[in-house]
């Protein structure tokens, strides 16, 4: 299983360096995927519906843990600014949590199975891990500026990806989801500039 999850992280990482599509697809070959749970009426063929439901599973993880490590930053935040810190990442992640509902909520619609659990999350995410020996506000700041850039760089690939395989609607769900990120990176990266 290590191995096989060390594969799909290793062409997750080629797929920032070099073409998205191309290894993120190998990416796709390795994942373990559920069989098909739930009939739909859905008009967009079954193989690419299992393409696509395996790009939404692996969102569904890199958000997942995008929001544990933002509450990680709210719950540990300490120092100067520390109450508009802590207001400012519940926030965040409250926006993240809404993100996570809608890519598992269109999982299910395309009639595959949401892999949402946080154990889930930790096999298959693509957000770097959060350095938890911080308190600083700033440090916290920095931090999820970084994994917050990694988020938004990926969801802006799959909004063309997907419409690429031909589902407009889980394109436009990234595009809402894009829109979301940037503004939440703004907010970040303005304590810097």
């Amino acid at each position: 299983m290590k191995e096989k999850a060390g594969k799909i992280v290793f062409y997750y990482f080629l797929s920032y360096l070099f073409s998205p599509s191309i290894f993120l697809f190998m990416a796709i070959e390795h994942m373990p995927l559920k069989e098909q749970k739930f009939r739909t009426s859905i008009d967009i063929p079954e193989k690419t519906r299992h393409e696509i439901i395996s790009i939404l599973n692996s969102d569904l993880a890199g958000s997942s843990d995008l929001y544990s490590q933002t509450k990680q930053a709210h719950w540990n935040v300490k120092g100067e600014n520390f109450f508009q810190l802590h207001e400012l990442f519940d926030d965040l992640a409250d926006e993240v949590e809404d993100a996570i509902d809608k890519i598992a909520e269109r999982v299910t619609a395309l009639g595959g199975y949401a892999m949402g659990t946080v154990r889930m999350a930790a096999e298959t995410s693509y957000i770097p891990e959060y350095d938890c020996h911080s308190s600083k506000g700033t440090d916290h700041v920095k931090m999820l500026a970084e994994r917050y850039a990694v988020y938004a760089k990926r969801v802006r690939e799959m909004i063309d990806t997907t419409a690429e395989l031909g589902d407009i609607s889980t394109s436009d769900l990234y595009t809402e989801i894009s829109r979301m990120t940037d503004k939440a990176l703004w907010f970040l990266e303005a304590h810097f500039q």
